[in-house]
């Protein structure tokens, strides 16, 4: 390998491993692979990578200027940068109450979840009691019926039992009141 490293191919280089470390899995495995894919494309070996971090590591690659806008003043740029902080801080107030509210969105959807649940659960007792009350009534009707034919035998039975005892014999004279 040679001790001349071209920039862009370190700059490439730099942004896959930082994808790797992502702590999205999709993103980490397609950095792995396309490191895997430029390796064979550049016939570099797993050794060969290895030297190369242990050749920059003592002498990183110098960073080349880039080139900036000419300032007008001192006095300009200093106001430039109070006024970038101010937005900075303002955006990282924003950013902090905005994670705020999607925790408390996320917290009050689990719990919303959960209410759910239950309620699914509550709602599934109370269709195996209805179920089962309604079934109740079906055993129960033959017993109704009869019960009820039984009760107007008797009242029957016990009318012309009484209409039998309270009429007199034919030859006795009824007793005057």
């Amino acid at each position: 390998m040679s001790n001349a490293f071209d920039p862009k191919e370190l700059k490439i280089l730099s942004d896959i491993l930082a994808l790797v470390l992502e702590d999205q899995p999709g993103q980490s495995a397609n950095a792995l692979e396309a490191i895997r894919n430029r390796a064979r494309r550049n016939a570099v070996t797993g050794g060969a990578l290895k030297n190369l971090f242990t050749a920059i590591a003592p002498n990183p690659p110098a960073r080349q200027p880039r080139a900036r806008a000419p300032r007008a003043s001192a006095g300009a740029g200093a106001a430039e940068m109070q006024v970038a902080r101010a937005h900075i801080a303002q955006l990282t107030e924003s950013l902090n109450k905005l994670d705020l509210d999607l925790r408390s969105a996320r917290a009050r959807a689990e719990e919303l979840r959960s209410q759910l649940y239950l309620t699914q659960q509550a709602r599934a007792e109370t269709q195996a009691a209805l179920s089962i009350m309604q079934a109740r009534p079906a055993k129960r009707r033959p017993v109704i019926v009869l019960a009820v034919t039984v009760g107007a035998l008797a009242g029957i039975a016990g009318t012309s039992l009484y209409h039998a005892f309270d009429t007199p014999a034919p030859g006795i004279a009824a007793p005057l009141r």
